[in-house]
């Protein structure tokens, strides 16, 4: 057979609902991300690659205020930290979007500001030098040996549940509980006569009882492993299901922030031409540190949630640096400067990860976002929802 149909023959159909559901819930995360960036790039035409450095720095703060709730590491290994509480959450949200606010309005009026006139080539090493020193100056001051992370018991959401899709079939169902059954027949002789699966130099009757009982469970994981290959189900921890509701509403409100206020319309103005919104009465800078604030705003929204209900990794000063290139590759996907196409874009790249994962190379994972980036540059450069108008420069 060929390699191809070997690899096709042995993938597991019963998991690609699980990836896909994965999938669009960390995409929503890289299109929090990704509005950042089309918004920047849709009244500047900057790429702010410091975007990534932003998010990083709403883990840190959704980490330290996580502290000072009683969260801290110290009163989590004595058993000291209160009960989990929906409202500690909420408060790690706004402290993680106003904190990152204020810092994207920092970052606008120190550095990009002062480049507004100069050349594009200027500003575009201004951003990738924010980005530089965020990263290695942040390790100077913020915790990263041994690298923290958010105490999972702040999060009262811990559970899941399960949708099921497929059932599977009655004969198996019908192995599975029969294997338990035996398991738990024995396991009740071992406890009567003081067996352990442990124990070895029994007697040879006793022997003979725990090897049964080795034998019988290992029948019960074969038997369970069946079902599970032959049903098909999505698992939802609760936590992802309010992260991504949450996302969906914070999407939402920009829509209808740009759309249908005025200030969404003085950046509309605004992002078609400077001069001219200027000669309407429109305060140019204030409507561009605003359009900062807002994508900055995003990043530290996804960056506490998905530090305090995904499977976060631990918090270093590089732990924006990868969801930052993914998301910029959502953004040009979905087409920069389109704040549905950035949606749209998250949503497609968190999907591709997770297929690659699917189909057995989740070491390259991180490596898809490269290739649609490639991908999307020679086939259409303008994303899948943006324009492809010739801009002189």
């Amino acid at each position: 057979m060929h390699p191809l149909l070997d690899t096709w023959a042995g993938l597991n159909f019963s998991g690609l609902p699980q990836q896909l559901v994965n999938g669009l819930l960390v995409g929503g995360i890289y299109a929090l991300i990704a509005l950042g960036y089309t918004m920047v790039y849709g009244v500047l035409r900057l790429i702010n690659f410091a975007h990534g450095e932003v998010y990083m720095l709403g883990a840190y703060v959704a980490l330290f205020v996580s502290w000072q709730l009683g969260y801290s590491p110290e009163m989590v290994a004595a058993g000291k930290q209160p009960a989990p509480n929906p409202l500690n959450l909420a408060i790690m949200l706004v402290f993680s979007m106003v904190v990152c606010a204020i810092i994207g309005m920092v970052i606008e009026y120190v550095a990009y500001r002062p480049m507004r006139n100069q050349s594009r080539i200027s500003a575009l090493i201004t951003a990738i030098g924010i980005s530089l020193l965020l990263q290695y100056g942040g390790a100077l001051f913020l915790p990263v040996a041994p690298p923290p992370s958010i105490s999972e018991t702040v999060n009262p959401y811990r559970g899941a549940f399960t949708i099921p899709l497929k059932p599977a079939a009655p004969n198996l169902v019908k192995q599975r509980d029969e294997a338990h059954t035996q398991v738990l027949a024995i396991r009740e002789q071992m406890t009567s006569q003081g067996i352990r699966e442990v124990d070895f130099g029994l007697p040879p009757e006793k022997e003979t009882i725990r090897q049964n009982y080795m034998k019988a469970s290992a029948d019960e994981r074969d038997a369970d492993a069946r079902v599970n290959n032959d049903s098909v189900s999505i698992i939802i921890r609760h936590g992802q299901l309010i992260m991504l509701i949450a996302t969906l509403v914070l999407m939402a409100a920009l829509r209808w922030l740009v759309m249908f206020t005025p200030v969404g319309r003085a950046m509309r103005a605004v992002s078609h031409d400077f001069d001219s919104a200027s000669l309407m009465g429109i305060n140019v800078n204030q409507i561009i540190t605003f359009t900062f604030m807002v994508g900055s705003a995003l990043a530290g929204a996804g960056a506490m949630m998905y530090a305090t209900l995904g499977d976060s990794p631990s918090i270093n000063t590089f732990y924006g640096s990868m969801p930052g290139v993914k998301a910029f590759v959502a953004a040009v996907l979905g087409g920069i400067g389109n704040i549905p196409g950035a949606v749209l874009g998250g949503l497609l790249m968190g999907m591709a990860e997770n297929m690659v994962t699917w189909l057995g190379y989740s070491e390259y994972k991180d490596a898809v976002a490269f290739v649609i980036l490639i991908g999307v540059l020679m086939f259409r450069p303008g994303g899948l929802l943006g324009s492809s108008k010739v801009e002189k420069v």
